[in-house]
């Protein structure tokens, strides 16, 4: 429950109330009887008790005078005067400030780590909406088993922490100099800590099964008839290092039954002796690399009934 002291004036009063919707519930179980945003609004202090104007008749806008001026644009944002606020993390504000974009070739990520709830544009383009403040449950994310019941604390990961702190900004969208960065803050944020930075891949990884589906490019049609033909349906692991930078050294590889994750991949039971040997002969000094994953690339079939996989880890320089 919210509650505000007001003054009124004799006579009629118009009152407005400002409401964020985004981020509820929107689906799941009896959801018909769920309630959200404002149900019941009330007047108390009078000599005749409280007031209910919960049945009065309320006109509904959606969206903000911000969204709807394109404040965010760089045409837009000069309708509006701009002051500096006093208020340390004033919730419902918009905020802007102009920024030079980082050399380099890069991927360029914006880090609102300081930030609450809202969107954020740059040089009108929307990047998207963040909700810094809505933090996972800290429960124990030391533990993991998926036997039993299922349960919505199993296997968890990032106790404690946001989903998400840093948003890709692609670099089509900036410009050298004097980018336009503008914020809506829902619930109050520290703008002054807002960063753009560029994030450098030193390596690259994948890891492909025998059983997942061949490449698109495998399909490909006639000019004559439109027919579609199939040229290679084997599937292919496929590896490629960011702009100017290409494969130097091949960190693991293997062709058989390996184990682990990107960055801690391990050589399983089954393991072909030339998988090094075939992925540095595809690989090395190229930007990017296919390589089909077939027993036929790794000098045969070293474990024959075995469900095999080919990872990878290589470095970019």
């Amino acid at each position: 429950m919210f509650e505000l002291p007001i003054s009124l004036i004799p006579g009629t009063n118009d009152i407005a109330l400002l409401s964020v919707m985004v981020g509820l519930p929107n689906s799941g179980g009896h959801f018909e009887r769920k309630i959200a945003g404002i149900s019941t609004v009330t007047l108390r202090g009078f000599k005749d008790g409280t007031r209910d104007l919960s049945q009065e008749l309320w006109t509904y806008q959606i969206g903000l005078l911000g969204e709807m001026s394109t404040i965010y644009s760089d045409v837009g944002f000069i309708s509006v005067n701009w002051t500096s606020s006093s208020t340390p993390n004033p919730p419902l504000t918009w905020y802007k400030a102009v920024i030079d974009v980082p050399d380099g070739d890069e991927p360029v990520i914006l880090d609102l780590s300081s930030m609450g709830k809202g969107q954020a544009w740059i040089n009108g383009e929307h990047i998207g909406r963040y909700w810094i403040s809505f933090l996972a449950p800290l429960g124990d994310c030391s533990k993991c088993d998926y036997r039993g019941n299922y349960s919505l604390h199993k296997c968890a990961t990032n106790c404690g922490q946001p989903s998400q702190t840093l948003y890709h900004v692609p670099r089509s969208w900036l410009r050298p100099t004097g980018n336009l960065l503008v914020l809506f803050e829902e619930t109050g944020g520290d703008p002054s800590k807002v960063s753009l930075l560029t994030r450098s891949i030193d390596s690259v990884c994948a890891h492909a099964f025998e059983t997942h589906p061949p490449s698109i490019q495998s399909w490909q049609k006639t000019k004559v008839n439109s027919e579609v033909l199939r040229e290679n349906v084997e599937p292919s692991l496929q590896l490629d290092c960011s702009v100017g930078r290409r494969i130097s050294s091949i960190k693991f590889a293997s062709f058989g039954n390996p184990k682990g994750v990107c960055g801690n991949f391990m050589k399983g039971t089954c393991h072909s002796v030339e998988s090094e040997k075939a992925v540095e002969k595809a690989c090395l000094g190229q930007h990017g690399c296919s390589i089909t994953n077939s027993p036929k690339e790794f000098g045969g079939d070293a474990c024959v009934g075995t469900v095999k996989s080919l990872a990878v880890e290589a470095t970019c320089s």
